[in-house]
């Protein structure tokens, strides 16, 4: 990746991290210091020391190129189906599970035959169940449970019932099997938790903790500091304190922070920094660090050989299962006591917690009701403004609606035709189309659009009524969705200039940037000459007011209330290509077919995490990758959501990938679900994975997507809650549950989350949690936390084992060397 310099030059001293490659001790100098690296996390991670060489080889090896290509070679040769050619079994029927019954009966009458003292045996040991050999063999394994867990997390819990495995085996497959996947999924780990430590995004602290066992030395803790103790106390206020002056009031370019005197420009896709804005021949680059794309692409060949081996497919497959019945009986013997719980608590409720639409556009964030609303109060209160140009005539609002044969009067919700229906099941084009007003484009610009004749006003007026909405009911808060095109420079100026002028801005309410994948539509229309372009124009502004803040005062300002970007489009568009060493350069990028999927992902992570070390550098928020992913389409969406993403929406693919979801389990990436939105478009509403994943401890929230189109309430996100504690049949507790997740994976600030979730919230396991805040009850985060600690030492003992029994082997062989010697 580094440059040769011309004979006679001396190459400078850079005390920066070297440039394409993921092993290099990060820089103290360029980001402020290694103690900055969790400042910003959103979801709290720690870093991770160095692994060791351990011994992670399986039996695919040398094959991932191959494997991953015949893969990806089928995912498009089937382009037409729209999800991967392997999934779960289906449940079997009655039939055959009375077969099946039959058979192991006569199996195990035959064997009493010759083995007659088996049966004898059986009933002495349930006949035995309350003697003092098994109370003492219980308590023995309660010891074992506890080793698992680090002793500062140990604090006096309320007891409850808990299901322990004996025996040495205790996951049903052969230990070679065992070992084999075990390799596989740490294997797995570490390449998340490299790209998140580049990236500055959160990992899972206990996934961490357990990774960090298996290297050659222990992680030294002292050399990083944890997030920031904030000042809040156990009886603080659920509230946190309110802003007294609005963030957008007395903007003034001089008091902001000084000009860095870089220049930045795009190389192969990807913005590199130098330190000269004159005089590029005395510039030096600075070495941010991105993944080099050839790394990226032999980790994707890996994760892709993973996910279709027939040993890891089985041993995650029935970990699943196993952690789906676990959890059935946690409720059986635990329910009553989680809902005591709850109700020794005073004044907290499902109704008064904090609750995060973790995945909302803002675009379709109101009903179909208050848009009619407002579309009538606009034309009562505007109709002489000119709010449109067409073919260079001005039109005012009341022309455009009588070019269309329309009063106020005439309007209604059925008129609007917003809502989706069953005609856009698997039909995105249509869903599409119910964006547009009456089905006319031209009121969608009007009155849902940042980027107008009228600036956005009448989209601005709805958002902050929207936000009054939030801030009159208090605990719902909201994460919106804007659109960048990349079609021109100035759209971040724009969207910035939109919400600083019309001061849309809520505590309740923090923004990301979505990217449509349109660059195919875009250079059909000549709009775009490459796809470099397109980054250039999504980028480059963001890096110039980085760099010298006063350039673009509105946008510096607005961006401290931007917490990701969002990658979005149609999934199950067929893709033509395969991403690979071979591909285009994004300059080289011309041709009509849209780039893959994850094509578009490695470079908006790459450009991000050079963005982010620059932003560390001068103490500014960072970013965070959170993209639509598995809502349909191929199945390494999923792989590159998990490699690159924080958190993802959708994931429902995830159901016919027992890899992927296990994997999704253990690092605890945070999905975030929308029922009612795939019940319109992919999946009915009784086959949506959630309750599932929900029950097997995997991170989900509840999100409402598009108000717009599926909901008919005020409160679409209780709208959302209800529905899915009327059908699942949620307790009060799994829905505090999920409200509590979506806290802890939205982008809202550490002190943020410290008033609503307590101020311990960053730690593990039980202690981690205030029942006051959030109404979950301590003996639920303890069983999470207990399941996942089993989970993750299953499979690092697993790896652990072997190396054992490898130096037990070597040992002798080096006895007879030395003697010999």
């Amino acid at each position: 990746m580094s440059s040769k310099l011309p004979a006679g030059k001396q190459k400078p001293t850079s005390p920066f991290r070297k440039r394409g490659s993921l092993q290099y001790a990060a820089s103290t100098d360029l980001r402020g210091g290694r103690h900055l690296l969790t400042f910003q996390y959103s979801l709290p991670g720690i870093p991770v020391a160095k692994h060791g060489p351990i011994d992670l080889r399986t039996s695919m090896d040398g094959k991932y190129k191959e494997i991953a290509e015949e893969l990806l070679s089928r995912s498009l040769a089937e382009s037409e189906m729209r999800s991967a050619p392997y999934e779960f079994p289906e449940d079997s029927p009655i039939e055959q599970l009375e077969e099946r019954r039959q058979r192991l009966e006569r199996q195990i009458s035959q064997d009493v035959k010759y083995e007659p003292d088996i049966l004898l045996r059986a009933k002495q040991d349930f006949l035995k169940t309350d003697s003092a050999t098994d109370l003492e063999y219980l308590k023995e394994q309660s010891e074992v449970r506890l080793d698992l867990y680090p002793e500062h997390e140990l604090i006096p819990e309320r007891e409850y019932q808990r299901v322990t495995i004996s025996g040495e085996e205790k996951c049903g497959v052969p230990f070679t099997d065992l070992l084999d996947a075990a390799k596989c999924v740490v294997k797995a780990l570490f390449i998340r938790e490299k790209y998140m430590a580049l990236s500055m995004q959160s990992f899972c602290r206990t996934t961490a903790r357990y990774l960090t066992e298996l290297g050659d030395r222990p992680l030294d803790i002292s050399a990083y500091q944890e997030m920031p103790e904030t000042s809040i106390t156990a009886d603080a206020p659920v509230h946190p304190p309110v802003s007294e002056t609005h963030p957008y009031e007395g903007l003034d370019p001089t008091s902001m922070p000084p000009d860095m005197g870089y220049s930045c420009k795009m190389i192969d896709g990807v913005v590199h920094v130098f330190t000269h804005k004159s005089n590029m021949e005395k510039a030096t680059e600075l070495d941010l660090p991105y993944p080099d794309l050839q790394e990226y692409i032999a980790d994707m060949n890996v994760m892709m050989a993973l996910i279709i081996n027939g040993p890891v497919k089985s041993f995650c497959y029935r970990r699943l299962q196993y952690l789906s019945s676990k959890f059935q009986m946690h409720i059986l013997l635990n329910e009553m006591k989680e809902l005591a719980a709850q109700k020794k608590v005073p004044h907290r409720d499902f109704y008064n917690i904090r609750k995060v639409d973790t995945h909302i556009h803002a675009s379709s964030c109101m009903n179909q009701k208050h848009l009619l609303r407002f579309i009538k109060r606009a034309m009562k209160k505007y109709p002489k403004e000119i709010v449109h140009v067409e073919k260079g005539r001005e039109q005012t609002l009341m022309e455009v609606f009588e070019s269309m044969n329309l009063t106020a009067f005439d309007l209604s919700v059925d008129t609007l035709d917003m809502h989706a229906d069953r005609n856009t099941f698997h039909r995105f084009d249509k869903f599409n189309s119910k964006y547009n007003p009456i089905g006319e484009s031209i009121l969608r610009e009007i009155f849902i659009k940042t980027d107008n004749h009228i600036e956005g006003k009448y989209f601005g007026h709805i958002i902050k009524e929207v936000m009054e909405d939030l801030e009159e009911s208090k605990y719902q808060n909201v994460e919106l969705r804007l659109s960048i095109y990349g079609r021109s420079r100035d759209e971040w100026d724009k969207l910035a200039l939109w919400a600083v002028k019309h001061r849309v801005y809520s505590d309740n309410v923090r923004w990301l940037v979505q990217v449509p994948r349109l660059f195919d539509v875009y250079h059909t229309k000549k709009q775009l000459s490459n796809f470099q372009e397109m980054l250039e124009n999504i980028f480059m502004p963001l890096f110039e007011v980085t760099i010298q803040p006063s350039s673009h005062p509105e946008l510096h300002v607005f961006l401290q209330h931007v917490v990701g970007f969002d990658s979005v489009d149609d999934e199950s568009k067929p893709e033509h290509h395969i991403f690979n060493l071979d591909s285009p350069l994004p300059a080289n990028w011309i041709e009509e077919d849209n780039p893959p999927y994850s094509y578009y992902l490695y470079y908006t992570f790459a450009n991000m995490t050079v963005l982010n070390h620059l932003r560390r550098s001068r103490n500014f928020n960072t970013f965070v990758l959170r993209p639509h992913c598995g809502e349909a389409g191929p199945i390494h969406h999923l792989v590159s959501g998990f490699m690159l993403s924080e958190n993802i929406s959708h994931g429902l693919l995830l159901r016919k990938a027992p890899v992927l979801q296990y994997l999704y389990y253990l690092a605890q990436i945070g999905i975030a679900m929308s029922p009612l939105s795939n019940n319109s478009l992919f999946l009915s509403y009784h086959r949506n994975p959630l309750p599932e994943y929900l029950s097997r401890g995997l991170m989900v929230s509840l999100s409402t997507d598009d108000p717009l189109q599926f909901h008919f309430t005020k409160e679409p996100l209780m709208e959302e809650y209800s529905i899915a504690a009327q059908v699942w049949k949620l307790s009060s507790c799994d829905m505090c549950e999920l409200a509590r997740n979506s806290v802890l994976m939205s982008g809202f600030s550490h002190k943020v989350k410290s008033n609503w979730l307590g101020p311990n919230y960053i730690k593990e396991g039980q202690e981690s949690n205030d029942i006051r805040r959030t109404n979950v009850p301590d003996i639920r985060v303890a069983y999470r936390f207990e399941t996942l600690c089993e989970e993750l030492n299953l499979i690092t003992q697993a790896v652990r084992s072997e190396e054992l029994e490898t130096i037990e082997e070597e040992a002798p062989c080096m006895k007879i060397v030395q003697s010999a010697q």
